[in-house]
């Protein structure tokens, strides 16, 4: 009984193989019977079918010649060929053309912006001016706290109005002279006072260091490095002024014995050297640092600091040619005068100045004057000297900083006066005047 089971058990599997190897050969040998029937689900599309060995396949749609939207449109692998699709937000943003980007090579300009273009402009006025002004009161202490209506500027007599307004500090871009054709004596004085000059420049300020006596020096250039201007002050501490005054002529040790003028035994008459003459170049020292100073940045005050005892002699530049370049540039121009200038006698030339230009030899307060720079600081002593330094350096930081644009009457580039008048009783200091920048063509 139970290996007839068995019997019947195996007869019964290798009845259900036959008949699922016999379904599974039905679609080859049915041929086209099977593909004429469409699929009940249409999902079933998704898989194209086989060719059919009887029928011939039915011809293709006409394909349109590629438009440049075909061409931008990707290519799509997932559906049946010729079979359409409903259009989508997708496929609509396919058919737009791709803008062209263009990489810009390495190092290369990051606008490339057509000069015809006009769509944005930025107006800038020419000759606006701007006038740095210190204010003091009677005792020479600086007034603060002053309002844009308590100031009025004339401009060649014609009251102008203001349209820029400060009282914030500056940073400043200095240019430090040192005169070192001094004597020595005064020379050593000034070398021990470095220090102290150093110290009274802020960290953001930037000072380049000249020499000048019978020419002129560049020591350093602009730097906002303190080490640095340290390093460049400690080589000029070697620096030594003039010696021993001239040279003597006709020196009676220099020659022998003589017999009525005549050397005994020598030439008949000694030679007479004559001595090199001595310059003091202080106009073309100040040309050079206002030529420099003209290449700094324009946000920043531009000040010529004059460390000298003034005098001026054998310069290749005129005071009128100079004083140009420095109201063009917008340069003032600081001094501490030292050596035998300090003394009562040139303060009282610096207090004539306005009455008799062409009085005296000394024209460093013109400069001061004419620039807006203040007065000159006249000092004998070490500590004198370096309270001077802290003195001018803050006055040229905290000035209040007027600006108008003058009314264009005329393309005329000539000298204009400027004036500035406050409502108190108190001094105000600013520049004389200025000579507006050519008009472009």
């Amino acid at each position: 009984m139970v290996n007839m089971l068995a019997t019947f058990t195996l007869a019964l599997a290798i009845l259900v193989l036959q008949i699922q190897s016999a379904q599974a050969q039905q679609p080859q040998s049915s041929g086209n019977q099977t593909q004429s029937q469409p699929p009940a689900n249409n999902q079933s599309q998704d898989i194209p079918d086989a060719p059919s060995t009887v029928q011939p396949p039915p011809p293709k749609p006409a394909i349109p010649a590629p438009t440049p939207e075909d061409v931008a449109r990707p290519p799509q692998t997932d559906q049946t060929p010729g079979a359409t699709q409903p259009s989508t937000d997708v496929d609509k943003a396919a058919t737009r053309p791709m803008p062209q980007i263009e990489a810009v090579p390495p190092g290369g300009p990051r606008n490339q912006i057509n000069p015809a273009d006009t769509l944005y402009k930025i107006s800038v006025p020419v000759n606006f001016v701007t006038v740095p002004v210190m204010v003091k009161d009677s005792e020479g202490r600086r007034v603060d706290g002053l309002r844009p209506s308590d100031f009025t500027v004339f401009e060649n007599g014609k009251k102008q109005t203001l349209t820029f307004f400060s009282s914030d500090p500056f940073l400043l871009s200095v240019a430090i002279l040192v005169d070192v054709g001094m004597p020595d004596v005064a020379v050593q004085k000034i070398n021990e006072t470095y220090t102290a000059l150093a110290g009274s420049l802020s960290p953001y300020d930037e000072a380049a260091i000249y020499t000048y006596s019978s020419t002129v020096g560049q020591v350093s250039d602009f730097t906002t490095n303190s080490a640095k201007l340290t390093a460049t002050f400690n080589q000029l501490k070697l620096v030594s002024g003039r010696n021993n005054g001239p040279q003597a002529i006709n020196d009676p040790y220099s020659v022998g014995p003589t017999v009525n003028g005549v050397p005994v035994g020598g030439p008949p008459i000694a030679p007479v050297q004559t001595p090199p003459r001595e310059s003091h170049v202080l106009n073309d020292a100040i040309l050079r640092a206002a030529l420099d100073l003209g290449k700094r940045d324009h946000t920043r005050r531009k000040v010529i600091f004059v460390i000298s005892d003034g005098r001026e002699l054998g310069s290749q530049s005129s005071f009128k040619q100079v004083l140009r370049v420095l109201e063009t540039r917008d340069i003032q121009v600081k001094a501490v005068v030292v050596d035998s200038s300090a003394l009562p006698g040139f303060k009282q030339a610096e207090k004539i100045h306005h009455l008799f230009l062409q009085g005296y030899s000394d024209i460093l307060p013109k400069y001061t004057h004419a620039t807006g720079g203040g007065d000159i600081i006249s000092r004998i002593s070490r500590n004198a000297i370096e309270d001077a330094y802290t003195q001018l350096t803050s006055e040229a930081r905290n000035q209040y900083t007027l600006g108008y644009s003058p009314k264009a009457t005329t393309g005329s580039s000539a000298y204009r006066s400027i004036e500035v008048q406050v409502d108190k009783k108190v001094k105000v200091t600013a520049k004389d005047g200025y000579y507006p920048a050519p008009l472009s063509r």
